[in-house]
């Protein structure tokens, strides 16, 4: 009489417990910083935001500012990500994290997804240094880390010949001997996702719309999304193998 046992409990969220304290971390660094004094919350972008201007010795030189040590100017690689402009920012960076980081994250494990998440949002700085060298317009969040994720996740889903449940499973799942082979930098299907992604941010740095360059403070620049996401396609397939290693 099977239709009187009791059915297996589902978890209520599927979503890894590594995603979930990420989402968190973001939020309460936010919390921390709008709930600070004036001075001290300007202190803390001031310090902890990413100025391509840090980096530049003739800007020091010409402005007469002193340099900053070795720490200070390396913080701000890594801290950046957890800062956001106002809600909205933060919300809209939380939406694209809880999908594509779960992808990530039940395919890698929690060590490896936020590793990847921290080395995809460094590559992004880099990518607003190179491009905005000596400039003062800082950048702040995590859209390049996230854009990173994106790029792994599409390599990921990539392989999903079918919108169903076992195709999903197979693709992010991170037991050993059940997983589909992530899918080739240039299959079709990822270079036309890759060629959307791009093309969103290039209009969006062009126009100006959303993120794009401009004076004064702004979220993130587009050439930061950009980075991130070009270390996250490069590094998804390497990432992939050490994961696999681990579990073996």
């Amino acid at each position: 009489m099977a239709f009187l046992q009791e059915p297996e409990r589902q978890p209520f969220l599927r979503v890894p417990a590594a995603t979930v304290g990420l989402i968190a971390a973001l939020v309460v660094a936010h919390v921390a910083r709008v709930m600070s004094p004036i001075l001290t919350s300007q202190a803390i972008i001031f310090n902890y935001a990413f100025y391509p201007a840090r980096y530049s010795h003739a800007f020091l030189v010409a402005h007469n500012a002193s340099p900053q040590t070795f720490w200070d100017r390396a913080v701000p690689f890594v801290s950046y990500m957890f800062l956001h402009a106002n809600a909205t920012h933060l919300a809209i960076n939380c939406g694209f994290l809880l999908p594509f980081g779960t992808v990530v994250a039940r395919r890698f494990g929690a060590v490896l997804f936020l590793t990847l998440f921290l080395v995809c949002g460094i590559a992004g700085a880099l990518a607003h240094l190179l491009t905005h060298w000596g400039s003062t317009d800082y950048t702040l969040g995590a859209s390049a880390a996230i854009s990173g994720l994106m790029a792994v996740g599409f390599r990921i889903i990539a392989m999903v010949d079918a919108p169903d449940v076992q195709s999903y499973t197979a693709a992010v799942s991170g037991k050993p001997g059940s997983q589909q082979p992530l899918a080739p930098l240039f299959s079709l299907r990822f270079l036309g996702w890759s060629a959307m992604f791009l093309a969103i941010n290039v209009f969006a740095g062009s126009t100006g719309w959303g993120a794009g360059p401009g004076p004064g403070p702004q979220l993130i620049a587009w050439q930061a999304h950009i980075g991130g996401y070009v270390a996250g396609m490069i590094l998804a397939g390497p990432f992939d193998s050490l994961a696999r290693r681990l579990r073996a």
